[in-house]
């Protein structure tokens, strides 16, 4: 089991580095990589996701998202009990990825003015912020992740090529449904490195947004529900 523990914390940990990183090399300033543009971070996300499922896929099926690991209890593919440590090293993980970013990009936080966009490097928020249209989009978002997460695992394939096919997932999620919300679809992805940029000493910091921080939580946990839900019943 703590091996199972260890490949859920570094795996997050992996995700938020890469996928936090790609999103502070576009936004930052006097970064080589400003204002890259949505390609650039839709295709980081689907990398970050890809590379440590590939890595830890078979230790712990690599969930790195609470939101999956609830679902998949809820319809009997997962047990209640591993629950609350998957959930716990899962934030670990991201708060721990999201230190790591701002570590690596150290001297950028105080060449940026842009208080949002600082925060736009740890965790998501709406282009328009009207909360119930904003929950509807990250459950959508996160309905078609688990779902097709499901599909793939019944799907006889080599191996290696399920695991890319989720970054392909990914990747499409963000350039379809990315736009209104930034597609969280993962509530440790969103929470754990919120509470970073909370608590970080980040140059020029604006504060958290926690209005909004409920909505990537809560949604993606509906979604990944739903999804499981339909997923059982019709196949």
């Amino acid at each position: 089991m703590s091996t199972k523990l260890l490949a859920e914390f570094f795996g997050t940990m992996i995700l938020i580095l890469l996928g936090d990183g790609v999103v502070a090399g576009v936004v930052l300033g006097k970064s080589k990589s400003q204002n890259a543009g949505w390609m650039v971070v839709a295709s980081g996300w689907a990398m970050a996701v890809m590379l440590p499922a590939f890595i830890f896929g078979a230790i712990s099926g690599a969930h790195f998202n609470p939101a999956l690991t609830i679902a998949l209890a809820v319809v009997h593919k997962f047990s209640w009990a591993q629950v609350p440590g998957y959930v716990i090293a899962q934030l670990l993980g991201a708060m721990v990825g999201a230190v790591l970013v701002w570590l690596a990009y150290l001297d950028h936080w105080k060449a940026t003015d842009d208080k949002a966009g600082k925060l736009a490097v740890f965790c998501t928020g709406p282009a328009i912020r009207n909360y119930s249209s904003n929950f509807i989009t990250e459950v959508i978002g996160t309905f078609v992740l688990v779902f097709v997460i499901l599909g793939i695992g019944g799907v006889k394939a080599a191996d290696g090529i399920p695991t890319f096919v989720v970054g392909g997932l990914i990747l499409g999620l963000g350039l379809s449904l990315g736009g209104p919300t930034g597609y969280a679809i993962n509530p440790a992805r969103d929470l754990g490195p919120r509470i970073a940029h909370a608590l970080l000493p980040i140059a020029g910091k604006g504060d958290s947004d926690w209005s909004y921080s409920w909505v990537p939580v809560i949604a993606p946990i509906v979604g990944a529900i739903l999804a499981a839900l339909v997923w059982v019943a019709v196949f």
